[in-house]
């Protein structure tokens, strides 16, 4: 390093001052992606319970292999308790 790149380094740092505790804010911008990333959030929780919804209620009918689970049986007392 030379003696004129530290100079330099120096006078920039001493030109610019540090900010005021006032002037460090997150601005309107980072609210609207905290607030979209809040939605997405959400609608992805809403998209989960619906296909797991569906999912139980093809495993109900037997989709997946499984014998279908009729209104009443020891199936459904298992499950409720």
């Amino acid at each position: 390093m030379s003696v004129t790149s530290l100079l330099v380094g120096l006078s920039i740092v001493l030109q610019d001052p540090a900010p005021q505790e006032n002037d460090i804010v997150a601005g309107w911008g980072a609210f609207w992606i905290f607030v979209g990333g809040c939605i997405a959030v959400a609608l992805l929780g809403w998209s989960l319970i619906r296909h797991l919804r569906k999912a139980e209620a093809a495993k109900d009918a037997g989709v997946y292999g499984d014998p279908p689970v009729r209104a009443g049986s020891p199936e459904d007392v298992d499950r409720a308790g």
